[in-house]
């Protein structure tokens, strides 16, 4: 829930207390100076309809006898109507600005979103998927976060101090990943705490978009084999990687070390292992590592994939680039990001 409609409903209780209170002191006060003649329903609605002012007239038989009576009427003219009209202008309120900033601030992200092309869908922001979308955000890499639970998203980005653009909704729903962009996307992470629901949403983004990548969660090792069959492009297991990853801290903690802090954002030089694929056409096509002076640029190649998908690790200088050669370098992340603009408009020299 927003701040402001929070505020809205703040003001919708004390507005309620308000007319409650009123509504109830008028129908004892004519009670009371009626001396028990007219019954507590006839008080209370002679309250209604003066706080109401329909102009119905003095329903209480005898009431033009009794002064006091035309007192309590007069005052609740005076002071309850203003309540009476408080109370149905924050119900209104409630209700237009609630609804309405939500239904405009749900059309602007759809439009938004609409917009994206290349970018990452990332199907559930829980425990794994938070990490995901925080490193996504770090690399200024478009992202939709689809979640069923509104309140997730909304912690989220509290933690990252920015508005996500964002799908609530089951994203085993092909309507959802449809609103999330799922045709224009060029990966998918289906981070879902179930096997099954991201094996339903592997099958889902694969129907939808043939070319993106799709990288899935999987707690159990025999989810696996049928995630890939299923058209997934990487399968991860968060419990294997941290076995691995405990392992490497009794083995070789400092090399561990080491890679941790590569994919941490710590100090002003910000190295991370990143990579950078050469696409048709480009300049570096044809040339060896030598020529191209990547390292004088702050990119320090330590593999490169060839297209087979075959990697040759340290590679020489003598090495020859081809097209969708994908070199994994040792850079800061601001000349990782300048030389990828370049590699993308194919003017790197």
């Amino acid at each position: 829930m927003s701040d402001s409609t929070t505020a809205l409903l703040n003001r919708l209780k004390v507005a309620a207390t308000f007319f409650v209170a009123v509504l109830v002191a008028g129908t004892v006060s004519f009670f009371v100076v009626g001396h028990g003649h007219w019954s507590w329903f006839d008080c209370f609605y002679m309250t209604l309809i003066t706080l109401s002012t329909v102009g119905y007239g003095e329903v209480l038989r005898g009431m033009d006898k009794i002064v006091e009576a035309r007192v309590v009427a007069a005052t609740l003219i005076v002071l309850g109507s203003g309540t009476l009209v408080y109370f149905v202008s924050t119900i209104t309120a409630f209700i237009v600005e609630g609804d309405l900033q939500g239904i405009l601030r749900r059309r602007k992200m759809d439009r938004d979103i609409s917009r994206l092309t290349g970018h990452a869908i990332v199907c559930g922001a829980g425990a794994t998927g938070r990490h995901v979308v925080t490193e996504l955000m770090r690399a200024k890499h478009p992202v939709v976060v689809v979640d069923r639970h509104r309140q997730v998203i909304a912690e989220l980005e509290s933690d990252l101090g920015v508005e996500l653009l964002h799908v609530v909704g089951s994203a085993i729903d092909d309507h959802v990943l449809e609103r999330a962009g799922i045709e224009r996307a060029n990966v998918v992470v289906a981070a879902l705490t179930d096997d099954t629901d991201n094996l339903f949403v592997t099958i889902t983004a694969r129907a939808f978009n043939a070319t993106a990548r799709i990288v899935a969660k999987c707690v159990e090792p025999t989810t696996e084999r049928k995630l890939l069959r299923a058209g997934a492009t990487n399968v991860v297991s968060p419990n294997y990687i941290g076995g691995m990853r405990m392992a490497g801290e009794v083995l070789r903690p400092n090399a561990v070390a080491f890679l941790d802090r590569l994919l941490r954002d710590e100090g002003d030089r910000r190295f991370r292992i990143e990579e950078l694929t050469l696409p048709e056409g480009n300049r570096l096509v044809g040339k060896t590592l030598a020529e191209t002076e990547l390292r004088n640029q702050g990119a320090l190649v330590i593999a490169v994939r060839l297209p087979n998908g075959e990697f040759v690790y340290n590679p020489p200088g003598q090495q020859r680039l081809e097209v969708g050669s994908a070199l994994v370098v040792l850079a800061e992340l601001d000349d990782v990001r300048r030389l990828r603009g370049e590699l993308q408009r194919h003017t790197l020299v």
